[in-house]
């Protein structure tokens, strides 16, 4: 996994952008990724640990598969 900071969340949507070194012009991210108890939602500015994949999804060319918060 890789760690990546939190861009942009959009709760309302359910997705947001997620950036890391390996995932140059962001990863996309959808809340059924984010491993987490409860309402899945991130917040901006936040530490997470990402697993993606290389794919066309909304403009950007990496897609997570795995979100897990920092402690």
């Amino acid at each position: 996994m890789t760690r990546a900071t939190v861009r942009e969340w959009h709760e309302e949507k359910d997705w947001g952008v997620l950036d890391s070194g390996e995932t140059p012009g962001g990863c996309w991210a959808h809340f059924s990724a984010v491993e987490m108890p409860g309402f899945r939602t991130l917040a901006v500015g936040q530490d997470v640990a990402v697993e993606w994949e290389a794919a066309e999804q909304d403009g950007y060319r990496y897609r997570a598969v795995r979100v897990v918060p920092a402690d």
